[in-house]
């Protein structure tokens, strides 16, 4: 089975899937061992990790694909779904994008309706662009696709209103995509409200720590009617905790030495990273 088929077949259970955001390799290594068999290569994080720049539009196609390359082989039983963004231009450009993230071994794509440099969507100062041009990027990615799952995403909560978003949504869900995203709605009213709205389709939420919408689990999200669940930032804003605290240690005392058991070990970083593997394949070649 591809990986955009396995993940409309974990969709399918009923259960909801919840997808983690990485943006490397050794973060989607990491995902895949705690469990996941559905991670998200966020544009944000990418931004962050790749440039040390902030998610308004620095990052281009070139560089999510190569990032969607990078993350695909390094955990290959694992369903990659790779943010797009706004499909970076023309409805020609959409095409390419969903030939690359096919290539790349994507088992999905996030298409959003924000007016380029888009901005993250928990970020104040959005555009959107008018209905039909979105719905044109989406027609194309459908049309273009050989398997690939599509998610519409609208940020017209923000930007225009609730109904706009829904409006759009439910223009989404009938040209056929795979599922329909209303980024950032602001209340667990506004979720209700959604889900109530746009139903016979697969519905996303994003769960992003001190964003706009409220927190919620993956059961409580189920409850509402989402099924595709997104914590983008959980692992990135974790990890960049992790390591300011460490090199401030190191800058203070000189040493981790009083610090290893906040230090993953040696050998379970090597593990991690398939060193056993590499060794055997040497064995096997003298």
């Amino acid at each position: 089975m591809t990986s955009p088929g396995r993940l409309r077949e974990s969709i399918s259970t009923g259960a909801p899937v919840l997808m983690p955001g990485v943006w490397d390799p050794l973060s989607a290594l990491l995902a895949e061992q705690a469990g996941f068999d559905a991670v998200f290569l966020s544009g944000f994080a990418l931004a962050g990790t790749l440039l040390g720049e902030p998610d308004i539009g620095i990052i281009g196609q070139a560089d999510m694909a190569d990032a969607a390359r990078r993350v695909c082989a390094a955990v290959p039983g694992v369903n990659v779904v790779v943010d797009a963004d706004t499909g970076y231009g023309s409805t020609s450009s959409v095409a390419r994008t969903v030939e690359l993230w096919e290539q790349a071994g994507a088992a999905g794509m996030f298409l959003e309706d924000q007016e380029w440099p888009k901005k993250c969507g928990h970020m104040e100062g959005k555009r959107v662009v008018e209905r039909d041009e979105w719905l044109s990027k989406l027609r194309t990615a459908l049309r273009s696709r050989t398997d690939i799952h599509v998610t519409a995403r609208t940020d017209a909560r923000a930007v225009v209103s609730l109904d706009e978003a829904i409006t759009r949504g439910k223009m989404a869900r009938d040209l056929g995509v795979d599922a329909v995203f209303v980024e950032a709605p602001q209340s667990l009213a506004e979720m209700e409200t959604i889900a109530a709205a746009i139903p016979d389709t697969v519905l996303v939420a994003n769960m992003v720590e001190k964003g706009k919408t409220p927190l919620l689990t993956p059961a409580e999200l189920s409850d509402l009617g989402f099924a595709l669940i997104v914590s983008p930032l959980s692992g990135l804003l974790s990890a960049a905790k992790a390591l300011g605290d460490a090199y401030a240690a190191l800058k203070n005392d000189g040493s981790m030495r009083e610090r290893l058991g906040e230090l993953t070990s040696f050998d379970d970083f090597t593990e991690l990273v398939g060193l056993p593997k590499h060794v055997a394949n040497e064995q096997l070649d003298r």
